[in-house]
C-alpha cells in the first residue's frame, strides 16, 4: 500500500489536503525535494555492522600470505599474487583467518586434505559472533526495545547447520522466542539485496513488524595455500574479508519511538541471467569451498543488468505524480551497488556514464574492507547515509530523492530494489 502523501488530494496551490479538506503544512514540491514521506511503504529504520578485530594491510599481505600458508619457495606464484593485490584497489580487510588460528587449526593451510570439520568449527564460532555485535549495534541504533522484533532474516553462504544460524543468533541477542524466522543459504553476494526484498515484503505484509535482517560470512570456509592449478583461488585470497551487517525494516515508523528513517523501500526485483548457471560456481567439498569464476562474469553480469535498471527506473516514474520534479536520470540517482572488484564498479560506472561521486561508497568499501559478501551492500549503504550527513545533505541519499541498491552473485543472480531517500533532520547533519 503506497504512503498516503503520494496519492493525497492538493489544492490549487499543490499543498496536501487532510481528511477535513484543510491544508496541511508542507507543499508537494517541498515534499518531493526533501526526501520520502514515510508510510504504509517498508522502510529501512537502522544499520548495524561489526568486522574481526584482525586487520591485514593489502600492501604486505602477499608476503604474509605465502608466509603463514609456508609457501615462500612458490616464487613466479607469489609474484603473480602481488600482481593480482595491486590490481585489486583494496587497501585492508579484516579476516578471522590469521597466524595463531592456522598454529592451533594448521589443516586450513592444505590445497586438497579434508579440513571441513576444522573449517565448520572456525565459522560456526565467527558468523554467530559477528552477526550477534551486528545485529545489537542496529537494535541500539534503531532505538527500541529487542522484544518488539517480530521477524529475522538470517544470511550466510559460510556455514550449514541444523539448527540453523538464525536460530543461535536470535536467542543470543535475546529475540522472543515466538520471533518469525527465515534462513537463507548459499546466496553469495546477492543475500543481502536479496534478504531486503524478503524483509520489505514481511513488513508490509504483517501490520507492525519490525524485520531484523542480518548477513555474516567468512573466509575461513575456503581459505587455503596458494596452488598453480586454482588461480581463482588466488583472485579470492586478495579479494574477499570478513564481515557482518544488520538492518532493521518496518512500515509506518513511529518518530517518538524509533531513530529517523534511513530509506524507504519502493520496489523490489530479481533476475536470472540466463544460460549462466557456471559462470559463478561454489561447492562445498570435504576441503572446504571451493569457487570458480568465469573471466565473463562480469560482461555477463553487465550485460542484463540495465534490464534491471530500466525496471527500477520505470518503478520512480510510474510512483510520482509531478513527473518534472524528479530526476530519474541514471547520475541522478544514489548507487548502493555491491562492491564485488574494482573491474565490475569500473564497468558499471562506464556502462551508466556515471559521474565518479555515484560510486564513491562503494569503492571506499571495497577499499577499506574487501568483498564481504552478503553484507556488503549494507556497508555500502551505511555510508551512503554517512556521508549524507557529513555533508549536510538535505536526503539520505546524498542529497538525491532516488537510488538502486544492487546485489549480483551466483545464478547468475541480479537484484535490485529501488529506494527513496528521507529527509534529514537539521539537528541530525554533521552528527554522523
Amino acid at each position: 500500500m503506497p504512503p498516503a502523501s503520494d496519492h493525497g488530494f492538493y489544492n490549487g496551490e499543490g499543498r496536501e489536503l487532510d481528511q477535513n479538506g484543510s491544508t496541511k503544512s508542507r507543499s508537494r514540491v517541498q515534499e518531493q525535494q526533501a526526501g520520502a514521506s514515510v508510510g504504509n511503504l517498508a522502510t529501512l529504520l537502522a544499520i548495524g555492522t561489526a568486522v574481526p578485530p584482525f586487520v591485514h594491510e593489502q600492501s604486505s599481505y602477499p608476503d604474509y600470505y605465502f608466509d603463514i600458508t609456508q609457501c615462500n619457495h612458490k616464487t613466479e606464484l607469489k609474484a603473480k599474487f602481488k600482481r593480482i593485490c595491486e590490481k585489486l584497489q583494496i587497501e585492508k580487510r579484516y579476516m578471522v583467518v590469521r597466524r595463531d588460528l592456522l598454529e592451533e587449526v594448521p589443516s586450513l593451510v592444505s590445497y586438497m586434505d579434508p579440513s571441513l570439520n576444522d573449517r565448520h568449527q572456525v565459522v560456526m564460532e565467527w558468523v554467530p559472533k559477528l552477526a550477534k555485535e551486528a545485529a545489537l549495534n542496529a537494535i541500539k541504533k534503531w532505538g527500541r526495545p529487542v522484544s518488539d522484533i517480530t521477524h529475522v532474516v538470517m544470511v550466510t553462504t559460510s556455514v550449514v547447520n541444523m539448527p540453523g544460524v538464525d536460530l543461535i543468533v536470535a536467542k543470543s541477542v535475546g529475540l522472543s522466542p515466538k520471533v518469525r524466522r527465515v534462513m537463507l543459504y548459499q546466496t553469495g553476494c546477492w543475500g543481502g539485496a536479496a534478504a531486503l526484498r524478503v524483509a520489505k515484503d514481511l513488513a508490509e505484509n504483517n501490520k507492525g513488524a519490525r524485520v531484523l535482517v542480518i548477513c555474516s560470512d567468512c573466509t575461513a570456509i575456503f581459505f587455503r595455500g596458494p596452488n598453480e592449478h586454482y588461480l581463482d583461488g588466488l583472485v579470492g585470497q586478495g579479494l574477499f574479508g570478513d564481515g557482518a551487517a544488520a538492518v532493521i525494516v518496518g512500515a509506518e515508523p513511529v518518530p517518538q519511538l524509533e531513530h529517523d528513517p534511513m530509506f524507504e523501500i519502493q520496489w523490489s526485483g530479481e533476475m536470472l541471467v540466463p544460460d549462466t548457471e557456471t559462470a559463478l560456481e561454489g561447492h562445498l567439498m570435504e576441503a572446504g569451498m571451493y569457487y570458480h569464476q568465469s573471466r565473463e562474469y562480469t560482461k555477463l553480469v553487465c550485460k542484463s543488468v540495465g534490464e534491471m535498471v530500466d525496471d527500477a527506473r520505470e518503478q520512480l516514474v510510474a510512483a510520482e505524480e509531478n513527473k518534472q520534479l524528479v530526476d530519474s536520470s541514471c547520475n541522478g540517482l544514489f548507487w548502493a551497488i555491491h562492491p564485488g572488484c574494482a573491474a565490475f564498479l569500473n564497468q558499471i560506472e562506464n556502462q551508466f556514464a556515471l559521474v565518479p561521486q555515484r560510486l564513491a561508497a562503494s569503492r571506499d568499501i571495497l577499499r577499506n574492507y574487501g568483498n564481504m559478501q552478503s553484507c556488503s551492500v549494507f556497508f555500502v549503504l551505511d555510508q551512503i547515509h554517512h556521508r549524507s550527513l557529513q555533508a549536510g545533505a538535505n536526503t539520505t541519499g546524498e542529497g538525491k530523492q532516488y537510488g538502486l541498491l544492487l546485489g549480483t552473485g551466483p545464478g547468475l543472480t541480479i537484484e535490485c530494489s529501488l529506494l527513496r531517500s528521507c529527509s534529514i533532520p537539521t539537528s541530525s547533519t554533521h552528527a554522523a
